[in-house]
């Protein structure tokens, strides 16, 4: 075997081994951190406030998105399987920043946030349930960011209506910045359903 073969097969046996050093934070490359982005201006003409006054409880969400690593689905190859960047993370937990990102779009609307601490005060409390967060890659340079959420509205401890909505954006690039543009856009796009809904509840 010649020097150049073995230096070909060397570099052969060694790749994997760089991946997986690369894959489990071996490598030197710092972390970079994403969140929605500051709070866009209110529309010139927002829709009429649905409560003057509401409980929003944290967001609940399944374990896979206790965590701030981001995920991202290849649809063109294995929709079934989340994939988490390597270098990319949110700034804390997909629950936590929709609950962050809801309260502050409803008190933007004129509702008054209430925290589940103030169950006393006789509001009426809105729960949500976060089934889906992730981008999902329709080909290697096309994704969109997703999300899929229960809502359930109580009144007195007794269950007003429910609804399920579902959002998503396309991303404007195909990596990591461009899926948390696109989950914050899905998540404004959210918020603004939930107002709609929650008007055309009675109030009482």
């Amino acid at each position: 075997m010649t020097n150049l073969s073995r230096l070909a097969t060397l570099a052969a046996l060694a790749a994997p081994l760089l991946l997986s050093a690369c894959a489990s934070g071996g490598g030197r490359t710092a972390t970079t951190l994403y969140d929605f982005g500051p709070l866009p201006p209110a529309t010139a003409a927002p829709a009429p406030t649905p409560l003057p006054a509401l409980i929003v409880a944290d967001v609940d969400g399944p374990p896979a998105l206790d965590s701030e690593r981001m995920q991202y689905r290849l649809l063109y190859a294995d929709a079934r399987q989340a994939r988490p960047y390597a270098y990319n993370q949110w700034t804390s937990t997909p629950p936590q920043l929709l609950t962050q990102r809801i309260k502050a779009r409803l008190a933007q609307a004129g509702v008054k946030v209430l925290t589940a601490t103030d169950v006393g005060s006789g509001a009426p409390m809105l729960r949500l349930e976060l089934d889906d967060f992730a981008q999902n890659f329709a080909s290697a340079t096309q994704s969109s960011g997703a999300l899929t959420v229960r809502a359930s509205l109580f009144r007195s401890h007794r269950l007003v209506d429910q609804r399920t909505f579902q959002r998503s954006s396309p991303a404007p690039s195909a990596d990591a910045a461009g899926g948390a543009h696109a989950l914050a856009d899905a998540s404004d796009a959210l918020a603004a359903d939930l107002l709609a809904w929650l008007a055309t509840l009675p109030p009482q």
